[in-house]
């Protein structure tokens, strides 16, 4: 196995595909020990496929994929017992009880917990006499983590593991990962859940068209972003009364009537020098608000971008005869792909 210092999970090259689809095109990206990494993307960016290649459940059409220092789909048994896996869904028997579910699991689990503390570490003692049918969706997730913790993984994956569960139960997902993670365990992410990802990640990735469009910390990704800062300009003053705007830092504005908003890449040049011109005019910027990027922001024009140049290559290709629109072709494969699974 790796040591502390090597990388736990790492893709390289990483390519999958359907048919004549390629779903994975590229993907080159490395998980330290202890750390919780975020795969991000829109529905048909790449994420579950890349995310299973890595659990080992499907060879890679191209490239490498490592996990613990090994192949996790060739060397499946060597790897298995050290991972803990959470899919999206976990389709489990419905007539069992909870504790009749854990109990079954660790009898294929290599140095199981004990199923009462199985079920203590995601809040469902209460429950364990319930069976599957009658748990709500929530409490089902909470289950599907109980099973993928049941082994005490070095390397845990964690596909939408809040989907269904209400804000109280997230927060509890989100205090027990983080616990997790602070013991050592390395945690491999994917979400829908923005809020989710800035809570708890050392670093993500956004995927978009089959490839990683940005990557970093979540303050390296934000950062590339400009904030914002918006007023309005009492009666009488009129935009071009303020000062000159490059001058402050400021890319971008857009106007409104009185309403003013600014885009800026420096935000503390920008809003000293606007504070500073409106003190000495006696003016009062109403609603003044001012903000860095957010996750979302920056995620939605990544994704964006990424989608308009995916469209642009489909758009040559068929100006050069090359067949079926690449985006037909894409959503007829994955909607096959849904269907399959």
């Amino acid at each position: 196995m790796v040591s502390a210092q090597e990388n736990v999970i790492s893709a390289a090259g990483l390519r999958r595909t359907y048919g004549d689809f390629e779903a994975v095109r590229g993907v080159d990206f490395a998980v330290r020990r202890g750390e919780l990494f975020a795969l991000l993307g829109t529905n048909g960016a790449g994420k579950t496929s890349t995310v299973e290649l890595l659990e080992g459940l499907a060879e890679p059409s191209g490239g490498e994929v490592r996990v613990l220092g090994r192949d996790p789909y060739r060397e499946r048994g060597r790897v298995r017992p050290y991972t803990g896996v959470m899919l999206q869904e976990g389709g489990m028997p419905s007539q069992l009880t909870a504790a009749e579910t854990v109990r079954m699991w660790a009898g294929c689990t290599a140095r199981p917990r004990p199923v009462a503390e199985a079920l203590e570490l995601v809040g469902l003692s209460d429950r364990r006499d319930v069976r599957v049918s009658q748990l709500s969706g929530g409490e089902r997730r909470r289950l599907d983590l109980a099973l993928a913790l049941l082994g005490r993984p070095e390397v845990l994956f964690l596909d939408e593991p809040t989907t269904g569960l209400d804000a109280e139960g997230r927060h509890a997902t989100w205090e027990l990962v983080r616990e997790l993670r602070a013991g050592g365990t390395t945690v491999l992410l994917t979400t829908h859940y923005l809020e989710e990802a800035q809570e708890l990640a050392d670093r993500l990735a956004i995927m978009a068209g089959g490839r990683i469009a940005a990557a970093g910390t979540v303050e390296e990704i934000v950062g590339a972003h400009p904030a914002t800062v918006s007023f309005r300009l009492p009666v009488g003053w009129l935009p071009g009364d303020l000062p000159p705007l490059p001058a402050l830092g400021v890319t971008g504005h857009e106007l409104a009537g009185t309403s003013v908003r600014l885009r800026t890449d420096a935000l503390q040049r920008t809003l000293t020098g606007l504070l500073l011109w409106a003190q000495d005019n006696g003016v009062e910027l109403a609603g003044l608000d001012a903000r860095s990027a957010s996750l979302e922001e920056a995620f939605l024009k990544i994704a964006g971008a990424a989608e308009d140049d995916r469209r642009a290559g489909a758009a040559k290709r068929r100006e050069k005869g090359a067949g079926p629109p690449a985006a037909r072709a894409a959503d007829v494969v994955r909607t096959d792909e849904r269907n399959a699974r």
